[in-house]
């Protein structure tokens, strides 16, 4: 990815130095919504961006705003189907929420996801996320079955198929 502007923001690739500013915004955000931080569990890939994403053909970006870290989005190639990437770890702080900023990220995301000829996409969330599943469906993500991560109860996948007819 190279860098991409949108208002003030800038999103682009992760770097090493980004892995406990990253980790925190995720802790935040987490936090804000009574949900938990698990570091060893459905957190471990915000350590380990290398190995969960980087060497996987995936992508880890984040958002910064003031030269600061507001958020995050990311996502890595998954055996649900063919060709499928999950999206991972797309959280804003809510003092960044409410610009069209996560309909945008995941706009950005979703086109670099068909340009890598994926097919599917994958998201996991939690009813509590009231925010992140209005943005999911109101963009085409259909509910799904097969919950992996303990802390959601939300499966969503949208096929990429049909931009190619």
């Amino acid at each position: 990815m190279t860098n991409h502007y949108y208002r003030d923001f800038l999103i682009r690739n992760w770097q090493e130095r980004d892995r406990i500013p990253a980790a925190e915004v995720i802790r935040s955000v987490l936090s804000e919504y009574g949900l938990g931080w698990e570091p060893n569990g459905a957190d471990k890939d915000v350590l380990q961006v290398e190995e969960y994403y980087l060497a996987t053909g995936g992508e880890f970006w984040v958002i910064e705003y003031q030269n600061q870290l507001v958020g995050t989005g990311a996502y890595y190639p998954i055996k649900r189907s063919e060709k499928a990437v999950e999206i991972r770890k797309m959280y804003l702080l809510s003092s960044v929420r409410g610009f069209g900023l996560g309909k945008y990220l995941l706009q950005q995301l979703e086109a670099a996801i068909a340009s890598r000829g994926f097919l599917s996409i994958w998201i996991e969330t939690a009813s509590v996320l009231a925010e992140a599943v209005k943005l999911y469906e109101s963009n085409g993500y259909m509910p799904a079955t097969g919950v992996e991560t303990t802390r959601c109860d939300r499966v969503y996948v949208k096929s990429l198929m049909t931009n190619f007819y």
